[in-house]
């Protein structure tokens, strides 16, 4: 099981990323929305730094991706990136936006649960269905929203990788406890 810590939009908080970094986590994506390009650029080689061995992706930024040498998340009005010029991950909202996609490494679903404010669930049911329909294709497939310990495994499914987590993981004291809780689930389902 992938698990995808992605930052809670809240500023750069060094004992809490630290944290993160440590807990088994597989990959790290910035969304930081309020930083500027220069802190954004710092919090990325921050990280890089602290945990060299979890992958890294900035959330929107494509000039501070390049700098950082680390992957971008495309949002829904991110201007297309050229192919092959960095490792490139997109969310998918509705499941007619996956032949769009073409050319991401990484594709998050989301909401899976319930989220305040993020619209309409999918449910482990409707997203076994997407992945069902999904053609094979080279990219890692995660899933996202309002997914802990307790319903993680309902989730298993061939064409999923793993999981990505913002409140799970960051509302908690030790998060490597919710990483180990969720390949815990993930192995035992």
């Amino acid at each position: 099981m992938f698990v995808l810590a992605i930052s809670p939009g809240e500023g750069f908080d060094a004992p809490r990323w630290s944290r993160v970094l440590a807990s088994g986590v597989d990959a790290f994506m910035i969304r930081e929305p309020r930083l500027e390009a220069a802190g954004l650029l710092r919090a990325a080689r921050w990280a890089r730094d602290r945990a060299p061995g979890v992958e890294l992706w900035v959330n929107g930024r494509l000039d501070v991706a390049l700098a950082a040498g680390c992957g971008l998340h495309a949002g829904e009005a991110h201007p297309e990136v050229p192919p092959g010029l960095l490792p490139l991950s997109r969310p998918i909202h509705d499941p007619a936006q996956i032949p769009g996609r073409a050319g991401a490494v990484q594709l998050i679903l989301s909401p899976i649960f319930p989220v305040p404010g993020k619209g309409e669930p999918w449910g482990a049911a409707r997203l076994g269905q997407v992945l069902d329909g999904m053609p094979e294709a080279p990219c890692r497939v995660l899933a996202l929203g309002g997914i802990h310990p307790a319903n993680a495994g309902a989730l298993r499914h061939p064409r999923l990788a793993g999981v990505a987590l913002i409140r799970g993981l960051w509302s908690k004291e030790d998060p490597r406890e919710v990483v180990e809780g969720l390949k815990g689930a993930w192995e035992g389902f």
